[in-house]
């Protein structure tokens, strides 16, 4: 990742391109339709949420469609290249379902917590689906839809659903034989129709075509019982056979095909629960290394792992976590040291990680500390109280990286999320907001390489005691919070979840 090093890049404009599921002025939002997961496959053509009702929704690619055809036509044509990635609706399935666990009196919520989409076979799309407990593997395929084009009589026998009698067809009772037997030459169709011995000249097989398409999600395997503990993570394997799935003390090894057996390959649950001092947070496999996969935890340390060493990874091969600043503890040192989200660069030599106030950027090759920290929103510092008796501490952002690692994006309040350069020397930081309008709360970009966020103009103050104000009289609203985004595999565009609506940017 040459780039990171290299020349300067100058800060991109981003700009709306669509929205999914918009909300009216005044519409209130449901709770099972907010959407909790957001997934791109590897190729960028399709996309995938899930949402609080166990619902997963997938959306493809159209503007590759458009310019479909062979190589020779396409060069032929002309059209602008600097086309920025547009999706449209193609399903959706009912992927879980709430249940109960009759043994720990406990309701599991159908809740989507992640989505992961696996290798395509033969024109079908799979993917891993997870809730608190149970994870489920999906296929999603186009099914042709038989329809009987012909009937099997003349239209001038036929009157609505039923058929006419002619002399061909009677309803005579059969004819007996004096022995009970019935006479050989009358053949039954039916307790009423009857076929002469001659058949029936009229009667035509019916004609069966097929030229419309459905496409049907159905699920292939249920991977259940393995988890005590709610399910945080669930990440595939470049091998293509294998998965992990995470909660917080346990990280299971999948097999695809095999969903009665797993394997437990990290386990940090001590003898005495009195002793546990940090949990699993989220896990991640490396993008080419099918042996190395990396977990943080709520200590704000990464750990990365190395399956070939022993079955039970209980040490790991190295570990990422930066010291902590000599006279800068307090109460909520440890809650906002916990790590939310990690996520390796597409090449694998970097690791991207989120805590409640920073972004890291972590060289693998390098366990003395992150390569970049990033300011998300600084300005909240002075409100952690607050922060901790509304509950807004414990949200679990997610970030992301750009397909070339040159940039990484992340959440925050009032449906903001930013944009920062990861280039040494880079000043780009960026804050946009989920609406049609992303740059209407653009801050300035400081002058100083800080990457922290000085000012943030005025936001719609939606009430009461979510919302707070800073040193500059600027207000910002903990309720309307943006958790989840995905960054396209192969180009500058981004698909963020603002409470049940998708907003995607480019630039």
């Amino acid at each position: 990742m040459s780039e990171m090093n290299g020349g300067e890049v100058s800060p991109l404009e981003w700009k709306f391109s669509q929205v999914f599921g918009e909300r009216t002025a005044g519409e209130e939002v449901q709770e099972v339709d907010i959407i909790s997961a957001i997934e791109f496959d590897k190729s960028g053509d399709h996309l995938a949420t899930g949402d609080r009702g166990g619902r997963v929704v997938l959306f493809e690619r159209t503007d590759n469609k458009e310019h479909g055809g062979n190589r020779r036509e396409l060069e032929k044509t002309d059209y602008a290249l600097n086309r920025h990635p547009e999706f449209r609706y193609k399903t959706e399935f009912q992927s879980h379902e709430p249940e109960f666990d009759y043994l720990k009196s406990l309701e599991i919520e159908e809740k989507i917590n992640k989505i992961r989409w696996c290798q395509t076979a033969n024109g079908a799309l799979f993917l891993l689906s997870t809730n608190d407990k149970t994870i489920k593997y999906w296929k999603v395929q186009e099914k042709k839809i038989k329809k009987v084009a012909e009937m099997s009589m003349e239209p001038s026998k036929a009157t609505g659903n039923g058929i006419v009698a002619t002399p061909s067809v009677t309803s005579t009772p059969k004819p007996h034989l004096t022995n009970g037997f019935t006479d050989k030459s009358y053949t039954s169709l039916s307790n009423d129709l009857l076929f002469p011995p001659g058949g029936i000249p009229s009667l035509r097989l019916p004609v069966v075509t097929s030229n419309e398409t459905n496409l049907v999600a159905r699920c292939r395997r249920v991977y259940a019982h393995a988890h005590d503990y709610h399910i945080n993570s669930i990440s595939n394997n470049s091998d293509g056979e294998t998965f992990i799935s995470a909660d917080d003390l346990r990280i299971n090894l999948w097999n695809l095909e095999i969903s009665n057996q797993s394997f437990n390959i990290v386990d940090v649950k001590p003898t005495n629960m009195e002793d546990l001092t940090e949990v699993i947070t989220s896990a991640e496999f490396h993008p080419t290394h099918c042996h190395t996969l990396a977990y943080s935890s709520s200590k704000g340390s990464i750990r990365l792992i190395d399956l070939r060493q022993s079955a039970l990874c209980d040490k790991h091969s190295k570990l990422f976590e930066e010291p902590e600043a000599p006279g800068s503890r307090s109460f909520f040192t440890e809650i906002i040291a916990s790590i939310s989200d990690i996520k390796f660069g597409r090449e694998g030599r970097y690791l991207l990680s989120r805590d409640y106030m920073t972004l890291k950027l972590w060289d693998i090759n390098m366990d003395s500390g992150p390569v970049s920290t990033f300011q998300v929103h600084e300005y909240l510092r002075p409100k952690l109280c607050d922060l901790y008796e509304n509950d807004s501490i414990f949200d679990k952002f997610e970030c992301c990286l750009s397909g070339d690692s040159q940039r990484v994006a992340t959440g925050s309040y009032s449906n903001l999320f930013r944009v920062f350069g990861c280039q040494s020397g880079s000043t780009e930081a960026t804050t946009l907001e989920a609406s049609k309008n992303p740059m209407r709360r653009q801050v300035q970009t400081p002058s100083r390489p800080s990457r922290s966020l000085s000012s943030i103009t005025r936001a719609v103050r939606r009430g009461g005691d979510s919302t707070s104000v800073d040193a500059n009289g600027n207000s910002f609203d903990f309720t309307t919070k943006l958790l989840h985004l995905a960054w396209h595999p192969t180009e500058n565009s981004i698909a963020c979840a603002a409470a049940n609506s998708l907003y995607m940017y480019y630039a």
